[in-house]
Parts: structure tokens; C-alpha cells; sequence
């Protein structure tokens, strides 16, 4: 049984057949309001809205009491970046009550969706979400394995937009990810960003704009962008960016949570170990929290995020927490504690942080009935002892947290239950192999590479920019092996910018981006190769090594060779659970060609 299917069973068992509402009235309880912290008082809730913030008299007949003496009540926590398209049922246990997700397909947040326009989506976290982002064939966005419409063009913005919102897409956003040169990624230029931007707000919705540097920032600004979903952290902006986004009137979320660990610091681990934190996540999300990729080089992103965020509060630039969480080194719900202690860390006080969290995405996004202590709002709270106002920390020693104004800790109790009994995690799907066992299906359609697969998503062009990289790689289908099966021609250049580069082709064996599926059935991978280049491997991503690859050699020459590469030869990979295969080159920079065909799961 899964994790989940765990939890429900507790539930129902532990739930009373027909349990009527009751109101909450919680007494004694400091509250920080989403903008201060107020003296202690009673709150009351009733039919999952707050009644009344500042409740005085008897309590009502029935209601449930609740002493709040030495605790604070915040409203719900906001992260707003996430990509929601799994692990959904678990924010919520870390008292994340809302999360603005930035790219997901639409089919992935819709059943959290529908249960909240029909009211029963009190055992989740609610998701506002942008559907599909905006990028150029090839950009950042198109690594992953899904189908994404892309643009070119300022004269397509229109339709695009208007497509997203046909298919639910609350708001846009924008890759505008420095296209120079350099980057190995192409991008929107910035007329199509603006008429993005425009085609967004002559329909009423946002447009945010994911960056990355400097200069993409500026040019979000002068594109009209309501918001920045990254902070720039290539260079210091000073003073003049600062003024320039406030006169703008545009908000910015660090992710700071997310960068510290593409530079070298798993900064949230010591959460796993916080009892008001720990026992709610499965080993592999664990793993995921602790891993981080080489050396510690945070000094100087500290240094350059900390001058940054300093003159940004300065102006009054709104800051709000988002964790990017669905990427490695994060975890939902848990990331967004390490957020906030980040934000102290960069110079905002507790109670900006605070802000950052509640009032600041709610009113930057338009949600009125949530982010504010406040009379008929959403009972979306959060109960921690002590005083975050004083100590970000205390928002990690949570004693209860309210959805829709349902108690969680029962969510809570019957997750940990659920992690003690299945400490690794849920087992993986088995996937039946096809006969012949291959799984690379190549052909040439209309001049572009048509690449299928008898299971998963199949393949796609993956590079190390996923991890802020430069690597390259193009792909087509040319030619035939030996024994006349066609070729998947990757080109290419290794860029040293990251600390263990790659670029290549990966299959993707589950339905959705890095799931892990069983190939238990299979031994190894067997294909045919030949190439030109410094060194070429197979990496095995698995949950057993937190999304950290298993790498073994393939030896490439400029003749066709059979190459066979045994998965019992991958230190630290476990097949049965299996997330990713990638083919290509590694680490030595430089040029490289290589072609691969008739790509085989060894059953022997």
C-alpha cells in the first residue's frame, strides 16, 4: 500500500461516520496577523472561515476549545514558487496552506483544483498554478520530458495566452533566462516577453517572469512583468535596481532555498531532524533534502543574495517566500521553513519574513480570502509555540495547523504512522518490458527527430542547465546502426561553467517527471554506439541516490560498437526504483558527437 493510501485508511478508520461541523475557539493565543503580532486574544472559527479574529464573551455551545497560551496563530503559509505535480497531500503537514505553482500540466493540479471549487479540499494544500510557461522551442521549460507549446514571435503572444487561460492557467509565466551567447539554452526576446505581458493583462491575469541575472531582470522590468519569480544572483544590483523595481511597482521571490543547494549547502537537512518537522517525509524525499551538488560555494552566493535582498527591502520592494520546491535539495512544505530562516539571513527582520510567507503573496496575487488573520477570511492557520516574531525558527515547532478550519494533526499523526511503517518510501510501479526489450524508437518526421518509447514519457534532450549549467545539445535522427536500426544523433559541447557537466539524451520511464518505476525485469541497458568526443557515460538516477546520478563509462569510438552496461555495475542505483536514464557526454569540456541506436533493456 502506498503512503497515501495509508493515510486515507487511517483516516477513515479514526473518522466518524457523520461529524458535523463544530466551531473552534482558540483562547490565550498571540496572533501575528500578516503584518503584526498581536497581543494575546481568542479566534474563532466556524464553517471554515475565521468568525471573528478578536472574540470576546462566552464560548459558543459545542464549540471545540483550544488553549493557545505561549503559542502564536499565523495565517497559512503561501510558497509562492513551487511545481505541484506530485507529492500534493504533503505541504499542508508542514502548515503550507496555498501553493502558487509555476509549471505543471494542466491534467496534474486538477483534481486539487476541482475539490476546491466544491469545497472539500481540506486534507491539501489549495493550488493556484500557471499551467504551462512560456519559452522558446528548445528553452528552459522543454527539458523535461513534457509537451510544451512554445513561441517565437510577439505576433503568436496572444493565442498563446489565451490558450493557457482556456486550459485553467490562473496566471502567466515567462522564461526570459539570458539568451546571449553564452547561455546554452535560447530564450524569448524581448518583444515577445512584452507582448506576453500585455496579452496577460488585457485578459486581467499576471505575468510573471522567471530570471535568473541581472539583465533578464531589468528587462522583465522595462517588458511591464508583474513580478520576478527568482532573484538575480549573477551580480549585485545596488541601489539603482532596486529603485527601478519599486518604481515599477513589481515583487520579487528569492527562491533561496533552492539556489543554496545547486551551490553546495543542504542547509534544510538539520529541518528533518526538528521535532515539530520530523517523521512526515518518506526516505527518498529525504535524501532529496540532503544532497547538494559539489563543493560548498554558498559564501558567495550569501554575499551577492545578501546585498541584493538588503537594498531590495530598502525601497520597499515586496518580497515574497516561494522554495522552487519539486527541485533537488527541496522538499514541499518542509523547504519553506528553511525559506524563512533564509530571508532573516539576507537582512529581513522575523516579521518581514512573516509578511513574506501571508499578506505579501495573498494581496501580490490577488487572493483575498486568504494570507491575513482577519473576519471572514479562510481558516487556513497555523499554530506554533513561541514567537516567530522574535525567531524564525518557531514557525518549525508546530503545534497545530487548521485547513479550511479542519485540524491537520491528524493528517500529521497518520503520515508519520505511515513513514514509521514504510520507512523508504511506497514501492514503484512494475513496468512490463516489451518483448524485444527495446525502448528507443527513432525516426525522422518532417525534418525533426520523432523519438517514442513503448512506456513513459520516452526521451528528451537533457542538459546540466536544469542545474544552472551551460552545456549544449541538439538532437536528430540520421542515419542507421549496423544492424539497420536508426540513429539519434546528439551534438553538442560540454561547458565547464558547472561543477560535473553533461549533456545528452534521457529516457524518462514513468508518466511523470522523475517518478520512479520497477525495472526490476531488467539487468542492464544494451545499444549500439560511435562518436567523437572526451568521454561518454550512462547515468542512472534512482531514488536510492536522491536524484544524484549513478554514472558508469561507455567506451565511444568513430566505428559502430555494441556496448552493454549492467545495471549491478551502477554504485548506488537501484533499479526498482528507477527514474531516469541519460546517454551522453560528461565532465571532459569540449565539442562532442554521438550517436546511439537500438536501445535495449537486457532481461538475462
Amino acid at each position: 500500500m502506498s503512503v497515501r493510501g495509508l493515510v486515507l485508511g487511517l483516516l477513515v478508520a479514526a473518522a466518524p461516520a457523520f461529524a458535523a461541523p463544530v466551531p473552534t475557539l482558540i483562547e490565550n493565543v498571540a496572533v501575528f496577523d500578516g503584518a503584526r503580532r498581536l497581543p494575546p486574544r481568542a479566534v474563532l472559527l466556524s464553517g471554515g472561515k475565521i468568525a471573528d479574529p478578536d472574540f470576546k464573551g462566552r464560548p459558543p455551545a459545542g464549540a471545540k476549545i483550544v488553549d493557545g497560551r505561549g503559542k502564536t496563530l499565523l495565517p497559512g503559509l503561501i510558497d509562492s514558487h513551487v511545481h505541484a505535480f506530485q507529492d500534493q497531500d504533503v505541504p499542508l503537514l508542514f502548515g503550507v496552506t496555498t501553493q502558487l505553482d509555476m509549471f505543471s500540466p494542466a491534467e496534474a493540479t486538477r483534481d486539487v483544483r476541482s475539490r476546491m471549487n466544491s469545497g472539500t479540499n481540506a486534507a491539501t494544500a489549495d493550488i493556484v498554478t500557471a499551467g504551462i510557461l512560456a519559452t522558446v522551442p528548445g528553452g528552459h521549460g522543454t527539458q523535461f520530458g513534457l509537451a510544451v507549446p512554445t513561441l517565437t514571435t510577439p505576433a503568436e503572444a496572444d493565442a498563446w495566452v489565451a490558450a493557457r487561460i482556456a486550459e485553467g492557467s490562473d496566471f502567466i509565466k515567462i522564461v526570459d533566462q539570458d539568451g546571449s551567447a553564452a547561455r546554452p539554452l535560447p530564450t524569448l526576446d524581448a518583444a515577445t516577453v512584452r507582448a506576453l505581458v500585455v496579452a496577460a493583462h488585457k485578459r486581467g491575469r499576471l505575468a510573471v517572469v522567471h530570471v535568473q541575472k541581472l539583465r533578464d531582470a531589468l528587462e522583465a522590468i522595462d517588458a511591464g512583468a508583474d513580478g520576478m519569480v527568482h532573484l538575480y544572483f549573477d551580480k549585485e544590483g545596488g541601489e539603482d535596481f532596486a529603485r527601478r523595481a519599486k518604481a515599477a511597482g513589481v515583487f520579487i521571490v528569492p527562491t533561496y532555498a533552492v539556489f543554496e543547494g545547486f551551490h553546495g549547502r543542504a542547509g534544510g537537512a538539520p529541518l528533518l531532524d526538528r521535532p515539530g518537522l520530523a517523521g512526515l517525509l518518506t526516505k527518498p524525499a529525504s535524501d532529496n533534502v540532503r544532497q547538494t551538488f559539489g563543493a560548498d560555494r554558498s559564501a558567495k552566493l550569501d554575499a551577492v543574495v545578501g546585498a541584493n535582498m538588503k537594498a531590495l527591502v530598502k525601497a520597499g520592494v515586496p518580497i515574497l517566500a516561494g522554495t522552487d520546491s519539486g527541485n533537488p535539495g527541496t522538499a514541499y512544505g518542509l523547504s519553506m521553513h528553511r525559506e524563512l530562516e533564509l530571508l532573516v539571513k539576507a537582512g529581513l527582520t522575523p516579521t518581514q519574513a512573516l509578511t513574506a510567507a501571508t499578506a505579501a503573496p495573498a494581496k501580490a496575487f490577488r487572493l483575498a480570502d486568504r494570507g491575513r488573520i482577519a473576519k471572514g477570511l479562510k481558516a487556513d492557520l497555523l499554530m506554533v509555540d513561541g514567537d516567530p516574531t522574535v525567531d524564525i525558527a518557531a514557525t518549525q515547532a508546530i503545534a497545530e495547523i487548521w485547513k479550511d478550519g479542519e485540524p491537520v494533526s491528524p493528517l500529521r499523526a497518520a503520515r508519520r504512522a505511515a513513514i514509521a511503517a514504510t520507512p523508504t518510501g511506497p514501492a514503484a510501479a512494475a513496468v512490463t518490458l516489451p518483448a524485444d526489450g527495446r525502448i528507443g524508437l527513432f525516426a525522422a518526421a518532417d525534418g525533426k527527430p520523432k523519438l517514442t518509447s513503448p512506456f513513459g514519457l520516452g526521451w528528451a534532450a537533457s542538459t546540466d542547465s536544469i542545474a544552472g549549467g551551460k552545456s549544449t545539445v541538439s538532437l536528430s535522427v540520421a542515419g542507421a546502426a549496423p544492424n539497420g536500426q536508426p540513429a539519434l544523433v546528439m551534438t553538442g559541447e560540454i561547458n565547464p561553467a558547472f561543477m560535473a557537466p553533461w549533456a545528452g539524451v534521457a529516457f524518462n520511464p514513468a508518466a511523470q517527471p522523475f517518478a520512479p518505476v520497477d525495472l526490476g525485469a531488467a539487468t542492464g541497458v544494451r545499444l549500439w554506439v560511435r562518436g567523437e568526443g572526451q568521454r561518454f557515460v550512462m547515468m542512472g538516477f534512482s531514488t536510492a541516490g536522491g536524484q544524484v546520478p549513478a554514472v558508469a563509462p561507455m567506451t565511444v569510438g568513430a566505428e559502430w560498437r555494441e556496448v552493454t552496461v549492467r545495471f549491478a555495475d551502477l554504485k548506488n542505483f537501484n533499479r526498482a526504483n528507477t527514474m531516469l536514464l541519460l546517454f551522453g557526454a560528461h565532465m571532459a569540456p569540449g565539442p562532442f558527437r554521438l550517436e546511439i541506436a537500438d536501445v535495449r533493456l537486457l532481461k538475462d
